[in-house]
C-alpha cells in the first residue's frame, strides 16, 4: 500500500501535473452530476419520467455528437482559447434550462452540446507531459484518470440525488454547472502544461490516422464497452425488482463500483513487461468469463460477487483503450481521438439501455445480462484481432529501469512522412 501510494504521489509531483489534474477531476464530478440532475429537474417540473428521459436522451446524444467537434477545435486552437468559450456557452445553456426560457428538450440539447470533454483534455496533457523517457509512466497516469472518473460517478450522482430528493432539483443542476465551469476555467489557466499546437498541414495529414484500423478498433471497443455498461445498468435494476427487493440494486451497483476503483488502482501500480495489446485481450476475456455466470445465477450473494469480479476488469480496459488510442494517432489529432472514444462509449450506453430494456421486458433480467455478455464477447474478439500482425508494438508497460527508451514524440508522430505510430497497422 505505501509503495502504491508513493507511485501515484510521485506522478502528481511531476511539475505541473497536480495543477491540471485536480481541476479536471473536480470538473468531472460536475459532468457526472449533469445527466441525472436533468432527470430530477425535468421530472419535478413536468411530473413525467418520460419527459425527463427524452430530455436526458437529447442531452446525451448532443454530448456524443458535439464532443469530437470540440476536440477538433482544441487540437487546432488550443485548450486556453477554446475552453472559456465552450464553458461560457455551457453556463448560458444551463441558465436557459433552469429558468425554462426555452423548451426543456432544446435546453437539454444545448447543455449536452456545450459540455466540455475534460477527461480528454486531461489525458492529452498527460501525454504531452510524460513524453520521452517518462512515457513508461503513462499507463499509471491513465489509471489515475480512471480512478478520478470512477470516483466522479460514485460521488456525483449520489450528491445530485440527495439534493433532488430534498426538493431542490435545480440546486443539483446549478452545482453541477458550477463544478464544470470552475474546474474547466482552472484547467484552461494552466497554460504551461497545454499540449503544443501543430501546423495546418500536419493536422490535415494526421487526420487520416483516425481512419486507421488500430484507432477504429479502439473506438469499436469503446462502443462495445458502452453497450456492456448500458445493459448492466438496466439488468441489475431489473434483477432487483424481479426479486421484490428494488433497494438491493444500489448495493449491487456499489459492489461493482468499489471493485472498479480497486481494479484501476491496482493496475496503475502493477506494470510488467507484456504489451498493452496482450493486457487488453486478457482483460476483455476475463470480463467475458466473469460476466457469463450472470446469465444463469439467481442467488443475490452469487450475483453480487460476480458483479464485483466484473468490476475489476472494466477499469483495466478503460486504461488500455486510452493508452492504445494515444499510441495509434498523431498528437495533432489526439484530443479529438480521445473524445471520439468517449462519444463511442456514451452512444453504446444509450443504445444498449433501450435495447436491453426491450429484452428485459420479454426475457427478464437474465435476458439483459445476455446482452452484456454479448458485448463483452465482441470486445474479446476485437482485442484478440489486434494481436495479429501487430508489429511494431506500442511501448511496453514495464518500469522505466526495465525498458528501452521509447521513440521521441516527434518521431512516433511524424504523420507527414507516412511513419506509423507504434501499434498502428
Amino acid at each position: 500500500m505505501p509503495s502504491a501510494s508513493a507511485n501515484y504521489t510521485t506522478l502528481l509531483r511531476t511539475s505541473g501535473a497536480a495543477a491540471f489534474f485536480l481541476p479536471a477531476a473536480l470538473g468531472r464530478v460536475g459532468i457526472a452530476m449533469t445527466g441525472i440532475g436533468i432527470v430530477w429537474l425535468v421530472h419535478a417540473r413536468t411530473g413525467s419520467y418520460a419527459a425527463a428521459g427524452l430530455v436526458t436522451g437529447g442531452f446525451a446524444v448532443a454530448d456524443a455528437v458535439a464532443g469530437p467537434q470540440i476536440g477538433r477545435l482544441v487540437d487546432r486552437f488550443g485548450q486556453a482559447r477554446v475552453l472559456p468559450s465552450v464553458l461560457g456557452a455551457h453556463a448560458v445553456a444551463v441558465v436557459l434550462l433552469l429558468v425554462g426560457a426555452v423548451p426543456d428538450l432544446v435546453a437539454g440539447v444545448l447543455v449536452g452540446a456545450t459540455l466540455p470533454q475534460l477527461a480528454a483534455l486531461s489525458a492529452a496533457r498527460w501525454t504531452a507531459l510524460l513524453s520521452g523517457e517518462r512515457a513508461a509512466t503513462l499507463s499509471t497516469a491513465f489509471a489515475l484518470e480512471a480512478l478520478a472518473n470512477g470516483v466522479s460517478y460514485l460521488a456525483g450522482p449520489s450528491l445530485v440525488s440527495v439534493l433532488g430528493a430534498a426538493g431542490h432539483p435545480g440546486a443539483g443542476v446549478l452545482l453541477a454547472a458550477a463544478l464544470v465551469v470552475g474546474g474547466g476555467l482552472a484547467l484552461a489557466a494552466q497554460r504551461r502544461t497545454m499540449p503544443p499546437l501543430t501546423g495546418h498541414t500536419e493536422r490535415r495529414h494526421a487526420g487520416r490516422a483516425l481512419l486507421r484500423s488500430a484507432f477504429l478498433r479502439q473506438i469499436a471497443l469503446g462502443l462495445a464497452l458502452g453497450v456492456f455498461f448500458g445493459a448492466m445498468q438496466v439488468s441489475v435494476a431489473a434483477y432487483a425488482v424481479e426479486r421484490g427487493t428494488p433497494d438491493a440494486a444500489a448495493l449491487l451497483y456499489f459492489a461493482s463500483n468499489c471493485t472498479n476503483l480497486v481494479g484501476g488502482w491496482a493496475y496503475g501500480v502493477w506494470r510488467r513487461g507484456y504489451s498493452p495489446r496482450r493486457h487488453q485481450a486478457a482483460a476483455a476475456a476475463c470480463l467475458t468469463l466473469t460476466s457469463l455466470p450472470l446469465t444463469i445465477l439467481s442467488a443475490p450473494f452469487a450475483v453480487g460477487a460476480t458483479l464485483a469480479l466484473t468490476g475489476l476488469a472494466v477499469p483495466v480496459l478503460l486504461i488500455l483503450t486510452s493508452l492504445l488510442t494515444e499510441a495509434s494517432v498523431p498528437r495533432a489529432v489526439l484530443t479529438q481521438a480521445f473524445t471520439w472514444g468517449n462519444s463511442a462509449s456514451a452512444a453504446g450506453t444509450a443504445g444498449a439501455a433501450a435495447v436491453a430494456g426491450r429484452v428485459v421486458d420479454t426475457g427478464g433480467a437474465h435476458g439483459g445480462f445476455d446482452v452484456a455478455v454479448g458485448a463483452a464477447t465482441v470486445m474479446t474478439v476485437l482485442a484478440f484481432s489486434g494481436l495479429r500482425g501487430s508489429s511494431p508494438e506500442v511501448p511496453k508497460l514495464s518500469a522505466p529501469a526495465e525498458t528501452t527508451a521509447p521513440n521521441p514524440p516527434t518521431t512516433r508522430r511524424d504523420s507527414s512522412t507516412n511513419r506509423k505510430a507504434p501499434g498502428t497497422q
